[in-house]
């Protein structure tokens, strides 16, 4: 009797079992995968690289699209990120080495980064565009890893900072706008291709650089210093070369710093530990010091703030473009959640209310878009000797800066909630990406100090709020709410208080982005902003469009059938 109902609970527990071994139940209404993608798959990117002379590109901005997208690629961004950079301050013999050790992903992520011209390439491009089409390349490769686009970001904005030196520039600029990526610490010369880093802020002062500390004492040999100090937040440790801020004689300035010296012998780059960060995981941030460390001036003693300021200029971009990624890179998943779930009755994309805040994510994501490739236009023009487009880069890259990058933990914030709870949950990537965010406003000055910016360009040239004007100009006419936003920005003051600076900025942003979808988005978008940006019909959060918005034609456009 024993034996025969211990045979039919086995029989009973194996039936249970079903197909999946131990199943309970049938896994339903969960959205497939969303890799392999196409990242490039996006019409205001690809209008704008056109519209920007860079139309050259598209065939390789597609290509790098549908590899950004790829399950392999994707599957890099998230190891890079769980196994996370470890210091390795001596070797087994006691000897100090100062080396950072990284995941095999984070190197196939450097290497395709390089090779694709998204690091300093551009420099070396005569093509008209170039530094457009780079812009574009880090659209789309920003829905991979955010992390591993510092180092590159920083090898692009020091070349025009070296230029101020141009005996040191002959011998390294070409290394830097190589596409080869080599890592580890060698003689720089002797390497295919080399990484630039900066450490220009110390504990004491932050992003005041006036209460710079490190010292720089010339040497015998012209042009040769050496450092003693510190840096508080200093990126990409690992990179080859950096351009350090240092006090000389004749006050502070920029400075060359090799990890390896001439001889091969260790620079002096002590670093005493990795920062622990809230997101940006994957990248290593350090704090070194210098002790009798070995340095080239760049630029004239007492000019350090002015021979970077180009640098600032394109790392300002470079945040702006990370920031418009990833909103483009959190709506592709909300979207794709959102078109494969259902929800009391219903796909949740055609539930009313998550249509509205799809759409109202989507119209932030084409402004941001279509802003970011405006000024990217603008420093490729810039960099070609335009005066008017170095005028308008001039504010409008610290006005785009302010607002991009304020707009995109917000954004990041509702695309995760159309996951739900899984949003929430580390594996559906979301949660990296909320991290992430928050990062883009504080680099390169925090939205105090680009607003405050803002204000000093007006004070300073009045070229460059009339620059700013004469863009805003060509869309006059066009928009009656754009015209009123237009028209109270003429009559502001040209030297504003500071505590009203970021309003002044926000102001001038959407201005900005509303008179670039009004020429050239297609008229729901347009209509659908002005309305809400310029116009007042919008609420606090996304997903408040008006009633008369046409939400098919802008998703329509902003996430195509998949």
């Amino acid at each position: 009797m024993a034996t025969t109902l211990a045979n039919d609970r086995h029989q009973d527990f194996e039936e249970s079992r079903g197909h999946g071994g131990y199943a309970t139940h049938e896994v339903t209404n969960q959205p497939r995968p969303l890799a392999p993608y196409d990242a490039s798959r996006d019409a205001a990117l690809l209008e704008g690289l056109r519209r920007e002379g860079a139309g050259w590109a598209e065939e390789d901005l597609r290509r790098l699209g549908r590899l950004a997208g790829s399950e392999q690629v994707q599957e890099w961004s998230e190891q890079a990120n769980r196994h996370e950079p470890e210091l390795r301050t001596h070797d087994r013999y006691g000897h100090r080495v100062d080396e950072v050790e990284f995941h095999p992903s984070w190197h196939h992520l450097m290497r395709t980064a390089v090779a694709e011209g998204l690091a300093a390439a551009p420099w070396a491009d005569d093509r008209p565009g170039a530094h457009v089409a780079r812009t574009a390349g880090g659209l789309v490769w920003g829905h991979t890893d955010a992390g591993h686009g510092c180092p590159t970001s920083m090898t692009y904005a020091a070349v025009p900072a070296l230029r101020r030196q141009p005996d040191l520039a002959a011998v390294y600029e070409p290394l830097l706008t190589s596409r080869a990526y080599e890592p580890g610490l060698r003689v720089p010369t002797r390497k295919r291709g080399l990484l630039a880093g900066m450490g220009m802020t110390e504990k004491q002062g932050g992003s005041d650089v006036r209460t710079n500390t490190t010292t720089a004492t010339p040497t015998t040999e012209s042009g040769v210093y050496t450092l003693r100090g510190h840096k508080w937040f200093t990126s990409a440790p690992m990179c080859d070369v950096f351009l350090v801020l240092a006090r000389a004689q004749e006050g502070l300035s920029c400075f060359l710093v090799p990890r390896v010296l001439p001889d091969g012998t260790r620079n002096t780059f002590r670093i005493q530990r990795l920062k622990e960060k809230l997101g940006n995981r994957s990248n290593a941030s350090s704090e070194p010091e210098f002790d009798g460390t070995v340095a080239w001036l760049v630029g004239p003693e007492g000019q350090g703030v002015k021979t970077i300021i180009d640098m600032v200029n394109c790392t300002r971009l470079d945040c702006v473009t990370m920031s418009a990624a990833l909103m483009r890179k959190t709506l592709v998943e909300a979207g794709h959640h959102v078109r494969h779930r259902s929800a009391f009755g219903a796909r949740l994309v055609d539930q009313p209310l998550m249509r509205n805040v799809l759409a109202d994510l989507a119209l932030e994501s084409e402004a941001a878009t279509a802003l970011t490739l405006r000024l990217a236009g603008a420093a490729d023009r810039a960099v070609r000797g335009d005066a008017g487009e170095a005028a308008f880069r001039r504010i409008a890259t610290a006005v785009g800066k302010y607002w991009v990058t304020k707009r995109g933990p917000a954004f990041t914030a509702e695309a995760l909630e159309c996951l739900g709870g899984n949003g929430y949950v580390e594996e559906s990537g979301m949660p990296r990406h909320y991290r992430e965010a928050p990062l883009l406003s504080i680099w390169e000055g925090s939205g105090n100090v680009n607003a405050l910016d803002v204000l000093r360009a007006l004070g300073r040239d009045t070229a460059t709020g009339q620059a700013l004007l004469d863009e805003l100009a060509l869309s006059r006419g066009a928009d009656t709410r754009l015209d009123a936003a237009v028209a109270r920005l003429r009559e502001q003051p040209a030297e504003g208080s500071p505590s009203g600076a970021r309003r002044l900025v926000e102001r001038m942003a959407l201005a900005l982005q509303g008179s670039l979808l009004v020429r050239y988005a297609p008229p729901a978008v347009a209509d659908a902003f002005c309305a809400t940006r310029l116009g007042g019909d919008w609420g606090h959060t996304f997903g408040t469009l008006p009633d008369g918005a046409d939400e098919d034609a802008i998703l329509g456009r902003a996430l195509p059938g998949d």
